[in-house]
């Protein structure tokens, strides 16, 4: 009965390229679709679990929308696709909302606004799954996910049982999580390779209030004249705006922007504004200085060019492209180059955002 449990489960030599936003060509060995706990469960008791996840531990795969992949992937794929919106509970300070790891991240903020529950409209267009979003702790225009975030369900692939983290737990960082710390890592504990997150929950409070401290944003209000949007319209905003900077995947494939913006100490901005003085910089509560990874990469002159298929974007030089055809040795080369030109212009190191696999 395992056997056939695994077998319906389990598909062989599965293409990724719609399964990746760069539209890499590569195959998974084998693939399983999780569209429930359940399908996790039977899995993880067939007879063929041991021999599926001997040699690695199976990798969980959302939207492939923050992924490099550089070969055919060896390792069990476990692709989330679990469904499902609702609301949990409202209460007068605030709505707390849940969501499958398998929908889309902006479907998902849409239907939030929709139904008139305002919080989540500055992290529109972000692409992905919601599973995803706390792993990355993603963020954008002045909001992070962990300012929303309330707790998730996810599933320990060692043991199958399953547990609940809150934001402390998760250990939120910036453009990180728990999820991205292997388990030998010196934080509390790691589950890099070990968690399948089902359901995220979030709290949007009814106390709602713009953020609004961006110079895109600020510009969409000089031109608009309005200046008490809500929440509604700074979703639409946000959507221009990325739009016109970022190039749509389904397009041009990409994994949006490629590299963290790099944190300095207020000693070493002021040495690199001595030399670089329109060098964007955003002051933080504290008391460091990001930089703009997109400006330093423009600086070294790599806007629009590349390496074979793989190239910067020519409106924002923080998004490498696939050109068609790129492989994911292409971009991997390509970021390492940018790397080292921006180490050796201003002795800062860059640090990718998306899993290299």
């Amino acid at each position: 009965m395992g056997e056939k449990i695994a077998a319906m489960i389990v598909e062989k030599q599965v293409p990724l390229q719609a399964y990746n936003s760069f539209g890499i060509v590569a195959k998974a060995h084998r693939l399983a679709r999780i569209r429930a706990e359940a399908d996790l469960a039977a899995l993880r008791a067939s007879d063929d679990w041991p021999e599926l996840t001997r040699e690695a531990p199976p990798f969980v795969l959302g939207g492939g929308s923050n992924l490099v992949i550089t070969g055919d992937v060896r390792p069990l794929v476990l692709k989330v696709e679990i469904a499902g919106r609702r609301l949990v509970e409202e209460t007068p300070k605030g709505w707390l909302v849940e969501a499958g790891a398998g929908e889309s991240w902006h479907a998902f903020v849409q239907w939030t606004l929709e139904r008139g529950w305002p919080g989540l409209e500055n992290l529109a267009l972000i692409p992905g799954t919601v599973g995803a979003s706390p792993v990355q702790n993603i963020g954008a225009y002045g909001v992070e996910l962990q300012d929303r975030f309330h707790s998730l369900d996810a599933i320990d692939l060692r043991s199958g049982e399953g547990f609940t983290l809150d934001a402390a737990q998760c250990g939120f960082g910036y453009r990180d999580s728990v999820f991205k710390h292997p388990p030998t890592d010196a934080r509390d504990f790691g589950l890099a390779g070990r968690a399948l997150i089902a359901r995220v929950r979030f709290w949007l409070p009814k106390a709602w209030k713009p953020v609004l401290g961006y110079a895109d944003l600020e510009r969409k209000i000089a031109e608009t004249g309005n200046t008490t949007p809500d929440a509604r319209t700074i979703f639409d905003w946000i959507c221009a705006i990325r739009r016109a900077k970022l190039p749509d995947p389904a397009v041009i494939g990409n994994a949006g922007s490629f590299f963290k913006n790099p944190t300095v100490t207020l000693d070493q901005c002021a040495d690199i504004i001595a030399r670089e003085p329109k060098v964007v910089h955003y002051p933080m509560p504290d008391g460091t200085v990001k930089l703009a990874a997109g400006w330093l990469i423009d600086a070294c002159g790599w806007k629009g060019r590349g390496v074979g298929n793989a190239g910067v974007y020519d409106k924002q030089a923080l998004v490498l492209v696939n050109r068609g055809g790129a492989t994911g040795g292409e971009v991997v080369t390509l970021a390492k180059a940018i790397q080292t030109s921006v180490y050796e212009r201003f002795g800062i190191r860059l640090e990718p955002e998306p899993v290299v696999i």
